[in-house]
């Protein structure tokens, strides 16, 4: 048998280098790890977050859960409004969602669905204390002291059989124990019910139930919890509000992606949106031709100077180059306004075509507020990122190369499109990519420049970040231009090949 080969250390030779091996990865590790922490955190974990926000619709469920169970039965497309049940368990979500001010929230979140919302259920958060269920509450205190007791209404409360017996007065119960607790900071056990729970037990005694003290509630006025919502808003008649509140229920929802390419979804399933709110295919669409033109105006202006820079004396290229990188020592901001300043029908590009005999005065070109504007401003802005690719890869081409194909019998076209531009394809695609994704994803100088024609779906989608606070379709509309140029890059690299592209080298 072979005798096992031993390191200096006397352990077995194999096991000291998997050992080494070990070390010498953890320190490779050790040595990335700020990296990938970084990318972990800017920017790994944003998109995880835009993903889920792009389907999360936790906000209904969470805030009317008594409502969206009743709504389970209810039948949204038969055109009429749900029955009293729904009602009652809409005004304890409503009474809870007051205390908890989420009851705004919600609103603005169905607003989004449906105009108008928002306004209805903060008039609802202020008028449910004004209804008439203390009725209730008077009747039982009036019938048995028992009822007016928290410390007996505790015990009933604690007792599983009574719990059982009253199924919607044990779970109002508990809910306003709670709102006591985490809103008022008092204790249940010391403070009477209100009248949401006493509402709650009417019902349980109405559907039969038996009550820990016996009561005839069989002379009691029922109120119409329907009736109490209309006179706060006759909006809640409408079968419109409850198919929105019915439709967006789940937890999870595909509305925002929906919204996303002009469609909606209704009692009857997935529906275009009216055409005077069909905006967002044409933006995606606006967005995909603007940006592949501007990357072309970059190609065609961008080239030969990349050219001369390769091919000019280093110190008059140096020049050159202080000139192309000028831009980026300039506030974006800047340069966008002058070009605004410019492309005015009265600024300095009319002025000195109408100078020069160009154009009459009457006839000033529109490049501005229009995607004239757009193109001309962001090809300037993103010049130097094809300019740079360009010429990192012109500069390793050695100028022999055409040399040799002219002494060959090339003429100059010839010579250069047969031998030096294949070579200069790399930086071409290098320059292409940088560009048209840089594009996408501006949306100051679209703002400013390109007026309601020549903005870009990133404008939207700045639009609900910081104004309409529509964060999930903001989200939703940033995954699908994700996906787009997912797609358009595997398409690219299908086509021209990733690993033909290269800044030099």
């Amino acid at each position: 048998m072979a005798e096992k080969m031993l390191a200096a250390d006397g352990r077995p030779l194999k096991a000291s280098l998997n050992r080494a091996l070990r070390r010498q990865k953890l320190r490779a590790l050790a040595l990335i790890a700020p990296l990938l922490i970084f990318i972990l955190l800017s920017f790994v974990m944003p998109i995880a977050d835009m993903l889920f926000r792009s389907v999360e619709n936790q906000i209904v469920s969470e805030t009317l859960p008594r409502t969206t169970e009743a709504l389970e039965d209810w039948d949204a497309a038969d055109g009429t409004i749900p029955d009293e049940p729904v009602f009652a368990a809409l005004y304890t979500d409503i009474v809870l969602a007051n205390e908890y001010k989420t009851h705004t929230r919600l609103g603005s979140r169905l607003n989004y669905e449906l105009t108008g919302i928002s306004s209805l259920f903060r008039k609802s958060g202020r008028g449910v204390g004004r209804f008439d269920t203390d009725a209730y509450t008077e009747f039982f205190q009036k019938t048995d002291p028992a009822y007016a007791d928290p410390a007996q209404w505790a015990a009933w409360m604690a007792d599983d059989a009574v719990r059982d017996a009253l199924p919607l007065t044990a779970d109002a119960y508990d809910a306003w124990a709670r709102v006591l607790v985490e809103v008022e900071n008092d204790d249940p056990a010391a403070e009477e019910p209100w009248d949401f729970v006493y509402a709650a037990l009417y019902r349980d005694a109405a559907n039969g139930a038996a009550l820990p003290v016996a009561v005839d509630v069989s002379a009691v006025e029922p109120v119409s919890l329907k009736a109490q919502f209309e006179d706060i808003d006759d909006d809640w008649l409408d079968p419109e509000v409850w198919q929105t509140i019915k439709i967006y229920a789940p937890d999870y929802t595909s509305g925002y992606f929906l919204n996303s390419v002009d469609l909606m979804k209704s009692p009857d399933g997935i529906e275009p949106r009216p055409e005077n709110e069909q905006i967002y295919i044409t933006l995606f669409i606006r967005t995909m031709i603007m940006s592949l033109a501007i990357m072309g105006m970059c190609v065609l202006l961008g080239y030969p100077i990349a050219w001369l820079l390769a091919n000019l004396p280093d110190r008059t290229a140096n020049l050159l180059m202080i000139l192309v990188l000028l831009p980026f020592w300039t506030s974006l901001l800047v340069r966008t306004s002058a070009w605004k300043v410019l492309l005015q029908q009265q600024g300095v590009i009319n002025d000195t075509l109408v100078w020069l005999g160009v154009v009459a005065d009457g006839n000033r070109l529109e490049l501005i507020n229009n995607q004239t504007g757009t193109i001309i401003a962001m090809t300037h802005i993103l010049l130097p990122f094809m300019i740079l690719p360009l010429y990192s890869v012109m500069k390793t081409i050695p100028p022999r190369y055409l040399r040799a194909a002219k002494s060959l019998g090339a003429t100059n076209w010839t010579a250069f499109w047969r031998v030096y531009f294949p070579q200069s394809v790399p930086g071409i695609g290098a320059g292409c990519i940088l560009v048209f994704i840089l594009a996408i994803g501006y949306y100051i100088t679209p703002e400013l420049v390109g007026g309601t024609k020549g903005v870009f779906i990133s404008n939207r989608i700045a639009y609900h970040i910081s104004s309409s606070l529509n964060w999930g379709l903001a989200a939703a509309l940033g995954t699908i231009l994700l996906a787009v140029v997912l797609i358009l890059y595997w398409v690219y690299d299908k086509i021209v090949g990733i690993d033909n592209v290269k800044l030099g080298g």
